[in-house]
């Protein structure tokens, strides 16, 4: 990639190179349409998802255990004629997801459309175009609806785009953007294997009571002595206490809204909610003034420290903050002691949320309180194996932070080349035949 001297010309969407042109959607694809209007006969032992544009995400589709299920039969009354060229876009309600159609068994709700890719264009620099942000704007600008924002299909058909016309710079834009993807997600892909790692270890060692003994044996298995506790069984000279007992617990709080002051030229991270939804958490909602943390209740939590989000949507997520930020009055924060690691806190509410959240109270908005973690019971093994503990699991977890931050530095550089790049002010060099 480099800059080089380019002659522009002036179009309809701006300037672009000389030597591209100006398309729209429509002459790029040899369909475009969208999904079923109307909801297919559920079946739960069906082999077909039923998929929206909340199931776009990352230019994949994602199916969960939410996601509905369909027979083939259904299947055969709803299919599109999708390929390995199609591309999906969220059209309803969220607008501007993307995914590359990859052979997945689904039945297409409206909320998403469909475009099949001409062979003469490459798919993966198209992908980039409606991941630009001139595209997105579009979207976003042309959407009807109060409640819920639609994009209609002539919207989607007649956007507009500069392209070069050389097959080999839309490959080389392309991969560019695809391998900083590429890499962003084999960190997303290992942070998975080492999060599944840590949490084997912790149940291993502190649910199945497997850890190594004197003799580098499994305590448990191999006879080792239990006694009763609040908790059931567990290995002599282990000790149950409370949370509350044994770290800091931290209530969130929101500086107000109507005093500009403190959301102005801030320098404190400050997150809400919402971030809880995230693996890590590596960059805030909002920077916040000093004095807005002098005058609120929110507080300053270190990093590693363990937050869960206590009501609403998020009610149940976990997360663990990889800077030092402030949070809102729906999170609380656990911090580690000198005695007892961060990484064990984390472990310890992964494992026990479910009984944590069973304590909700509350109509249309469940919610826990501090006190409900205050009470949470937490199992302490003796010193000598939370210390072996410690050497284990903190390097899994440093691996884990680096990962983070590394994706989110080459994020950052993916989102700040791309609309460069798609607009020609960023040129390839394409070495001639």
């Amino acid at each position: 990639m480099t800059k080089q001297q380019t002659k522009f010309k002036q179009t309809e969407i701006g300037m672009i190179p000389e030597d591209w042109e100006v398309k729209d959607i429509q002459q790029v694809v040899t369909k475009l349409g969208d999904g079923l209007h109307g909801t297919p006969k559920y079946d739960d032992s069906g082999t077909y998802y039923f998929v929206n544009g909340n199931n776009l995400a990352n230019g994949k589709i994602k199916v969960n255990k939410d996601t509905k299920k369909c027979s083939k039969e259904e299947f055969e009354k709803y299919k599109k004629e999708l390929t390995n060229r199609t591309i999906l876009v969220s059209i309803n309600g969220t607008l501007g997801n993307i995914a590359i159609y990859n052979d997945e068994k689904i039945i297409l709700g409206k909320s998403a459309c469909y475009l099949t890719v001409k062979d003469e264009y490459n798919l993966q620099f198209i992908k980039y175009v409606l991941r630009n942000t001139a595209f997105q704007n579009h979207i976003q600008n042309n959407a009807t609806g109060t409640t819920i924002k639609n994009v209609s299909l002539k919207q989607m058909r007649e956007y507009k785009f500069g392209i070069p016309m050389n097959a080999k710079e839309q490959f080389l834009i392309s991969k560019i953007l695809a391998d900083l993807d590429f890499k962003i997600e084999l960190n997303q892909q290992m942070n998975k294997t080492l999060e599944a790692i840590g949490q084997v270890i912790f149940k291993h060692w502190f649910v199945d009571f497997e850890f190594p003994n004197e003799e580098g044996k499994p305590y448990k298995s191999s006879g080792g002595e239990m006694v009763e506790s609040e908790l059931g069984e567990i290995p002599k000279g282990w000790k149950v206490s409370k949370i509350e007992k044994e770290f800091e617990t931290i209530l969130g709080g929101t500086p107000s809204t109507t005093n500009k002051s403190y959301w102005e030229n801030g320098t404190v991270a400050w997150i809400n909610s919402g971030e809880i939804n995230k693996f890590r958490i590596t960059e805030p909602t909002a920077y916040i003034t000093k004095d807005a943390v002098n005058n609120s209740a929110t507080k300053l939590m270190p990093k590693g420290t363990t937050v869960l989000a206590i009501t609403g949507a998020t009610l149940g997520q976990v997360s663990r903050i990889e800077i030092d930020t402030c949070a809102n009055q729906s999170v609380i924060g656990i911090i580690e002691n000198k005695d007892i690691p961060s990484e064990y806190i984390y472990l310890w509410i992964k494992h026990t949320i479910i009984g944590l959240i069973s304590h909700q109270t509350g109509g249309a908005q469940q919610h826990i309180n501090k006190n409900n973690v205050n009470e949470l019971n937490i199992l302490l093994p003796d010193d000598s194996l939370m210390l072996k503990f410690k050497e284990m699991i903190k390097p899994i977890f440093n691996n884990i932070s680096t990962n983070c931050f590394e994706s989110q530095s080459l994020s950052q550089i993916r989102d700040s080349i791309l609309p460069r790049l798609m607009s020609g002010k960023i040129r390839v060099v394409v070495e001639a035949k």
